[in-house]
């Protein structure tokens, strides 16, 4: 039946790569199930016969499709099925389509949609690398016009060793995780976290991730020869080349004076009129062709760019080419959040609000890796204002996904464990400004945010952007730092950096050409780390450190540690213990599976109390131990005190006060606060407490003469006719003489 079906086998990193043909998805342009280990993906690339009217870019859509049920999972969701992608679900795609998106030919408007459908899941075998090789090996089969195959490998850091493709458990040793996308001679793609890795070593695993995907090339290739369609001719979407030089003739002085200045607004107001202009004299010429005309417009702005950077050394708006525009940081500017930073290069303007939660305000997931849950949540808002458009807004699509994920990515090895500062934080980033590498600014904004809240972050972390132009004819290149829009949107690269003065955090790489030399990647590594430290010295001028206190706004967090086994004491039966304790203490409570607890309240003085319960409960009171307790029972004999729901104790009548007692209700009644201090446990584990004991010791009181704890002799002659009494109040039969 499968007449055309193959099989072809390789090992990446030590574990087998199957890449089966000609069983799946027939009418796909091109399809293959690959097999990494147990992870298992059906990949599939599509064409339309036909380009579509109208664009002026390459219409390619790349879906990285998460199926629960590769891990043996039913979606969390009302309707038990997967519905829109997860956030890590939309990165992968990105991952995906940013590397291969620059071989297409730039004069295709075909739409060209690839899917990879996660159909099992191998932990030590990651998917989203899985998927980007068998998309390649998909794309590279078909008959679609493609300039790959490329390969990606993640390289991670474990014990001073570079390691392709780590498994869960190296994972989580690993001092970065590198994602690594090369064709056979050039690198296409870097996203990077690490733990402040050094410029060279950050270099070094990007060169030792490209060499492994040469092997992958070579075996994607051999795929090819044996099963790959002859690729098909397609109309070419380029304007007329007696066109474009029509326009370049008539307009492109015009277009040098709108394009010299640092303004972007004055800019697009120069430039207005100049397309009008061009419109006037050319609709008439080329009917029906306006969007031609505007793409040859484009063509000539960036003609010009490139000739002023290549030819003269000259920036648009009159910088160096290594030199940043002015800086501005600033913290406070908002009231009552828990903290706010605001961070401006030239046109670029962010805002990042820091907000502290407790941990139950931590995100729930429910993807195909293991991670369930994350305290730590950057989310990045893209407005129209920031542009000077007027677009409506209708949430966060891939660009501000990837974004916020970035700066996310930047802050995650500086911040404090959970043991350490438990609490959930979110980070909103507000771009109010948007002229060049606004990501970085978001991370610069972040930066500030936290250390004006108060989170004691190890270090901080700053990011920057390099671009890069190059020569269509030779190897000649440059490449200039901090790039504002124009130069990112005609420029061939935009490299962003983030790290702290110790090392780099997080890298993400755009290109617009096939890949990249070592050499231009070694320049941009150097040229970031000069430029982030520059943006440092600006930023700790501001803040210097993180504060020592949190905003009076943000809640308190207290944590602990219980015996597992305690746990259910804790929460009491249908949950009443922990209910009183909130109530009482005004706060909240998170118990975790393993015995952790985390208590919140808007004043330091109620979590306090609350841990004092929890630990009371939790662990058994010794003698010798002073607690505030509220008194529940008045008897005779003394008062019957709660130190922490369900741990009562006795306070006898000698030991309600410092001096002598002669009726307990003089001294206490039922629910006054008093402190007590643990005298005695006795062998049926009750409580024998003393006010009296914790009076002497916490306030320095002196004893007067106070009832004694042993019996007093009865006058001779006198019969003992006082009722008993146990410890629960009634009446203790009398005693039977032998």
């Amino acid at each position: 039946m499968f007449e055309d079906f193959k099989k072809f086998e390789t090992t990446i990193a030590g574990r087998p790569f199957v890449t089966e043909v000609g069983k799946m998805a027939q009418l796909a342009g091109g399809s293959c199930l690959v097999r990494y280990g147990e992870t298992e993906i059906l990949c599939t690339v599509t064409m339309s016969a036909k380009p579509r009217e109208g664009v002026d870019y390459f219409p390619l859509s790349v879906d990285f499709e998460e199926k629960l049920y590769s891990v043996g999972r039913i979606p969390g969701s009302f309707q038990r099925r997967e519905g829109r992608a997860s956030e890590k679900a939309t990165l992968a795609g990105r991952l995906i389509d940013r590397p291969m998106r620059p071989l297409f030919p730039d004069d295709m408007r075909n739409d060209v949609s690839a899917v990879a459908t996660v159909m099992s899941v191998d932990p030590d075998c990651p998917p989203d690398m899985t998927a980007m090789v068998g998309i390649s090996i998909a794309t590279a089969i078909s008959e679609i016009p493609w300039n790959g195959p490329l390969s990606g490998v993640c390289v991670g850091l474990v014990d001073g060793e570079f390691v392709i493709n780590p498994t869960a458990e190296q994972s989580e040793l690993s001092e970065m995780a590198v994602t690594v996308a090369s064709t056979a001679d050039l690198v296409a793609m870097i996203e990077a976290t690490a733990n402040e890795v050094d410029d060279q070593t950050m270099f070094d695993g990007i060169m030792f991730g490209h060499e492994e995907n040469k092997k992958i090339i070579e075996y994607i290739n051999t795929i090819k020869e044996a099963v790959g369609k002859e690729k098909i001719d397609f109309p070419s979407n380029d304007p007329d080349p007696g066109m474009y030089e029509a326009i370049k003739d008539f307009c492109i002085d015009d277009v040098r004076l709108a394009l010299d200045t640092d303004d972007k607004r004055i800019r697009d107001e120069r430039l207005m009129p100049v397309y009008e202009a061009v419109h006037a004299k050319f609709d008439e010429v080329y009917p029906d062709q306006a969007f031609k005309i505007d793409e040859c417009m484009d063509l000539i702005q960036k003609h010009v760019v490139r000739r002023w950077l290549i030819e003269e050394g000259k920036r648009v708006d009159g910088r160096g080419i290594d030199e940043i525009r002015p800086l501005n940081a600033e913290v406070d500017l908002l009231s009552r959040v828990h903290g706010s930073g605001m961070f401006t290069r030239g046109q670029t303007q962010v805002l990042t609000i820091t907000t502290l939660g407790t941990i139950s305000d931590a995100q729930k997931l429910d993807g195909i890796d293991d991670q369930e849950s994350k305290h730590y949540m950057h989310h990045y808002n893209f407005p129209s204002y920031s542009v000077g458009e007027t677009r409506p807004s209708r949430g966060p699509g891939r660009r501000e996904i990837g974004h916020g994920a970035l700066a996310e990515k930047a802050l995650i090895p500086v911040l404090p464990s959970v043991e350490g500062f438990p609490y959930a934080i979110r980070l909103v980033s507000e771009v109010l400004s948007s002229n060049g590498s606004t990501s970085q600014g978001a991370v610069c904004g972040s930066t500030l945010s936290l250390m004006a809240a108060g989170v004691p972050i190890k270090s901080p972390v700053a990011g920057i952007s390099c671009g890069l132009i190059t020569q269509d004819e030779s190897d000649d290149f440059m490449t200039m730092v901090d790039i504002q829009g124009l130069e990112d949107f005609y420029g061939d690269m935009d490299f962003k950096v983030a790290g702290s003065k110790d090392g780099i955090t997080a890298i993400q790489m755009d290109l617009k050409i096939d890949g990249l030399t070592p050499a231009i990647i070694k320049e941009a590594l150097e040229k970031t780390h000069k430029a982030r430290l520059e943006i440092l010295d600006v930023m700790l001028a501001t803040i210097p450190q993180p504060r020592e206190e949190l905003s009076k706004y943000a809640p308190k967090m207290l944590s602990t540690k219980i015996p597992v086994e305690k746990i259910s004491d804790v929460i009491g039966k249908q949950g009443k213990v922990i209910q009183k304790i909130t109530a009482e203490c005004n706060c909240k409570v998170d118990v975790e599976d393993d015995g952790s607890i985390f208590i919140s309240a808007m004043d330091l003085e109620d979590a306090e109390r609350a841990l004092l319960m929890i630990n009371t409960i939790a662990m058994d009171p010794e003698v010798g131990s002073i607690y505030k307790g509220v008194v529940t029972r008045l008897m005779d004999f003394g008062a019957f005190v709660e130190i922490a729901p369900g741990k009562e104790g006795l306070v006898h009548i000698s030991h309600l006060d410092v001096k002598r007692t002669e009726k307990v209700n003089d001294v206490v009644d039922v629910g006054d606060e008093i402190i007590v201090k643990v005298r005695e446990i006795d062998e049926q584990g009750r409580l024998n407490l003393s006010r009296r004991d914790a009076l002497i010791e916490v306030e320095g009181l002196k004893p007067e003469n106070t009832v004694s704890d042993a019996p007093r002799r009865r006058p001779s002659g006198q019969h003992n006719n006082r009722r008993n009494f146990n410890r629960d109040g009634g009446n203790r039969p009398p005693r039977k003489d032998n």
